[in-house]
């Protein structure tokens, strides 16, 4: 393994980036990958990857990033089960403040300190000081080869070496002076950027030098180390191979599969009643006609555009060059030098080609889909940490072993699954409704079908819905006649009942504790149809009150999040206070007792044959955690509803509908998203009773209250107001609370809501920079990229919001910035916004926001009498507006907005005129 230390600009046409430390690890047999530890002169600090074209490397094992400071940072990655913290240091020079490399040290120690005792530490970094020559006294952490005497910084860095039981490699190894000298400028010569490792260590060097000659550095050169870590090799698991059934989007490999796999059930144009067989025929005949993956891990290929005529001409000139080294004569060199310039140009074309055609292809139509896939692989390239091979047990130890990881993600889960809250077992019985239910009919099944989203990962059964939609009415009559027979025996296929669980990083923690993960299961397509048959003849049956905003028709978090912003408005205005406590539930789908389900689904009217069907679905049911070293060993699942099924957020309605029948108020009094929940009242007192009614309804019946992350707070507050307990214990009182996303103010302004949304904005302007900042692709497709993925995510939620113009303004900005980062000009090139806008096709934000505040106005006014967003606007509440200039009003912005276009309140009633008018 090699270690380098530097510090050097690696690109002139970017002077802003300097790196001062490189952590390379060259892996015996397998090649390699570098990871380069950086430091930004402007500020912050980040990791660059580059990915050599062997097999093999370490982009893959960074387990943890940790940006300290502007001055130091390290990774830590995991190398066949040995883990290696690489630390990067930029210390201050001579001249500056004491207090400035006091800090820099204390930062140093911490990051030391942090790092287990029994893990690998290398320390790569310019301390801008001289150890010097000789070692008396330092002979524990430091040999006699240094360069020429030490100073004040050397010996901080000496001191540093002993205080955490280190030896500075440079020093131990007998060069002549040229391999030495770290830094030349004019007639300086001396030794200032060194690694360091732990001393128990270095028995592991085998050498350290300084490469001459290398011209990445105007200044400093490269400090080389030679490191050799004993490790035992593991056989990666392999990766299985999956059938191509991407290809079924091309009409013609349609119409192919379609013609073998009638000629496999022979020649029949209706599908055959045995699911098994069926199953078994389509998955054989996908494998033959589209074709398999190779089951090898996808490498970063960066010769993708090489054509044959390339690699012939490749070949041609490894074979001269062979030739060459066998007989060194003028001849044979002079051959291999011809081809060897043939093959630049050669290569330089194809390149060029390619490009041209892969940016050509991404300005048509037809490209946009590679368009964003290509955006979304640079955002994952992009990332520090892209997969994590290593987890920590229960007890904060890491597990590096294969078997002892998958042991871990199983054992996380299993227990996760399959644990209930207490509750008390109910004594009362509710009647069962004993009632005849019609057949699946084709059109229950087409209309499942066209809601099934493609291009979606296949569960274990490896069918996708692509194949029903491909064999048109012959899958129809097939699912139709299948569903009919699990409905009549209320049993579904045992190839149902397998999923697989892909635990997903939610962002947050620690990367390597599988708390941190949120489960996701991969079921199969076809039980998801059957379960859009069966959520759609629910909803027929069941009525959900109207406090559910979630996943209900014609709701949204809109409606929710409006709602509670008027309601504050006119308590705020009103100068009457607002109690509102937000409760949250502690892993509500994971815990949901299933009797408890059972009774609830019959108690809102459900057939029982209904009941019965989705007994089925969760009856026996078993998965698999999918993980980074592979599949762990099969797991019952007894407590829950499943995570990414169809139909769980309907048996979840169905659920918290009857569990808080008696506690619910009416809205906007009592909100619910799903499990997120929002209780108003006029009292401290009456919102504190109400939460513990909450609390006693739902605990009892296995439904447990978060008491860390229930949140209270009060609106247009008075002096001593207090604050609200849960069975004695208080509530969190914050000033702002983040509901479905958008955030609210006790004091009803929408300031940090703005500031969250340009936030919101630049992380999406991120993760589609790849694409935004490639100045080959045009103008034209960077603001369409712009418009469908940076600005939904800064206009979420602000129709519902009346924006000052500084707001408006501050919006405009960052979008003008992230524009101007796109199409790579500054404010130095003197180009005016109106041109910017016009160059990428994006009208001004601010008529945007208007647009879309006056579209949901229209929307609400179209709506019944009795809808929520109506009777907030309606509410009136006694008391006068404090004095003073008065607070913006939501109706004050909509006055403002239809008066400049000329539109009236009675215009809504049209739909189309009005959208018309408000554009």
């Amino acid at each position: 393994m090699r270690i380098v230390s530097t510090n050097f600009i690696p690109d002139r046409s970017r002077p802003e980036l300097t790196t001062t430390a490189i952590g390379t690890v060259d892996l015996q047999g397998a090649g390699g990958n570098w990871a380069t530890v950086g430091r930004r002169s402007r500020g912050g600090r980040r990791v660059h990857r580059q990915r050599e074209k062997r097999k093999g490397g370490v982009c893959g094992n960074v387990l943890e990033v940790k940006r300290v400071s502007d001055r130091v940072m390290s990774l830590k990655l995991e190398i066949e089960g040995v883990m290696l913290n690489v630390v990067s240091g930029y210390a201050p020079q001579v001249g500056c403040e004491l207090e400035e490399k006091e800090r820099f040290w204390s930062e140093l120690d911490e990051v030391m300190e942090s790092i287990p005792t029994g893990e690998r530490v290398v320390i790569g970094a310019d301390f801008n000081g001289h150890v010097g020559e000789g070692n008396t006294g330092d002979e524990e952490v430091m040999g006699k080869f240094g360069v020429k005497e030490r100073n004040l910084e050397g010996q901080m860095v000496v001191d540093f070496a002993k205080r955490m039981d280190m030896g500075v490699v440079n020093t131990y190894f007998q060069k002549r002076e040229e391999h030495r000298v770290t830094y030349k400028s004019g007639g300086r010569r001396t030794q200032v950027d060194y690694i360091l490792c732990r001393r128990g260590n270095l028995k592991e060097i085998n050498d350290c030098k300084v490469v001459v000659g290398e011209s990445v550095a105007r200044q400093h050169r490269m400090v080389v180390c030679r490191m050799t870590l004993m490790v035992c090799k593991t056989k990666r698991s392999k990766i299985e191979k999956k059938t191509k059934w991407w290809k079924l989007k091309k009409e013609e490999c349609c119409e192919e599969f379609r013609q073998k796999l009638r000629q496999a059930l022979g020649g029949q144009v209706v599908l055959p009643d045995d699911w098994e067989t069926t199953a078994e025929v389509i998955r054989e005949t996908g494998r033959k006609v589209l074709g398999v993956s190779s089951g090898r891990r996808t490498e970063d290929k960066e010769t993708w555009w090489w054509n044959e005529e390339v690699q012939d001409s490749i070949q041609r000139k490894r074979l001269a060059k062979k030739k060459w080294d066998m007989d060194r004569t003028e001849e044979n060199r002079q051959e291999y030098k011809e081809l060897q310039r043939r093959v630049k140009r050669e290569v330089s074309k194809a390149k060029q080609k390619a490009y041209e055609e892969l940016y050509t292809r991404l300005d048509t139509r037809e490209g946009e889909k590679d368009l964003y896939r290509l955006a979304r692989q640079r955002d994952r390239d992009g990332k520090d940490v892209q997969q994590v091979r290593v987890i920590k047990d229960r007890d904060g130890r890491v597990l590096t072993s294969e078997e002892s990881v998958q042991r871990r993600w199983k054992e996380y889960f299993e227990e996760l699954m399959n644990e209930e809250n207490e509750r008390e077992k109910r004594v009362e019985g509710v009647n069962s409704v004993e009632q005849k239910v019609d057949k699946i009919r084709k059109d229950e099944v087409r209309k499942a079908l066209k809601r099934m989203k493609s291009g979606k990962a296949v569960g274990p059964d490896d069918i996708p819905v692509e194949v029903w939609k491909c064999l048109g009415e012959a899958a129809v009559e097939f699912l139709a006649n299948l569903f009919n027979r699990v409905l009549e025996s209320e049993r579904m296929p045992e190839e149902w009942r397998r999923s697989v669980l892909v635990p997903i990083f939610k962002n947050k923690g620690d990367v390597q504790s599988c708390s941190n993960y949120r489960g996701i299961k991969l079921m199969s397509h076809t039980m998801k149809v059957w379960e859009r048959v069966v959520e759609a003849r629910l909803r027929k049956v069941v009525e959900i009150c109207e406090q559910q905003y979630g996943f209900m028709p014609r709701k949204s978090t809109t409606d929710a999040i409006f709602a509670l912003r008027i309601l504050m408005e006119k308590y705020r205005d009103g100068q009457k206070e607002l109690h509102c406590v937000f409760v949250d539930l502690e892993k509500a789908y994971d815990r949901v007792p299933r009797e408890e389900l059972w009774y609830c689904m019959r108690k809102s009217g459900v057939a029982e044959k209904y009941v019965r069907v989705v007994q089925d679905m969760y009856e026996r049911s078993r998965t698999v955690v999918r993980c980074a070293v592979g599949q762990t060993e099969e797991f019952n699942v007894e407590v829950g509803l499943h995570q990414g099924s169809a139909l769980s957020p309907f048996l979840f309605a169905i659920l918290m509908d009857q569990l808080s029948e008696e506690v619910r108020q009416e809205s906007p009094w009592t909100m619910m998203f799903a499990d997120d929940i929002v209780i108003c009242s006029e009292s401290r007192e009456q919102v504190e009773e109400n939460l513990e009614r909450w609390r006693f309804a739902l605990e009892r019946r296995g439904m447990k209250v978060s008491r860390s992350k229930t949140e209270y707070m009060c609106v247009n507050e008075r002096e001593g107001s207090g604050t609200v307990r849960l069975q004695g214990e208080e509530v969190k009182k914050v000033q702002e609370f983040k509901y479905l996303g958008s955030t609210v103010q006790s004091n009803g302004e929408c300031g940090k809501e703005v500031k969250k949304r340009v936030q919101a904005g630049w992380n999406g302007w991120r993760k589609v920079s790849g694409v935004l900042c490639d100045q080959k692709i045009s103008a034209r497709i960077k603001g369409k990229v712009y418009r469908t993925v940076v600005r939904p995510a800064m206009l979420y939620g602000l129709e519902t919001v009346s924006l000052r113009k500084r707001q408006e303004s501050e919006l405009e900005v960052a979008e003008l910035k992230m524009l101007r980062f796109s199409l790579g000009v500054t404010r130095l090139d003197r180009i005016r916004n109106e041109y910017i806008r016009g160059t990428a096709h994006v009208g001004r934000l601010g008529d945007k926001v208007r647009e879309t505040r006056l579209r949901w106005f229209g929307h609400v006014q179209r709506r019944e009498s009795e809808y929520i967003g109506r009777r907030m606007l309606d509410m009136e509440l006694p008391g006068r507006r404090q004095r003073g200039r008065p607070k913006r009003r939501y109706m004050d912005g909509i006055n403002e907005d239809m008066k400049l276009v000329g539109a009236r309140v009675e215009d809504a009633e049209d739909r189309d005129w009005w959208r018309e008018m408000i554009r």
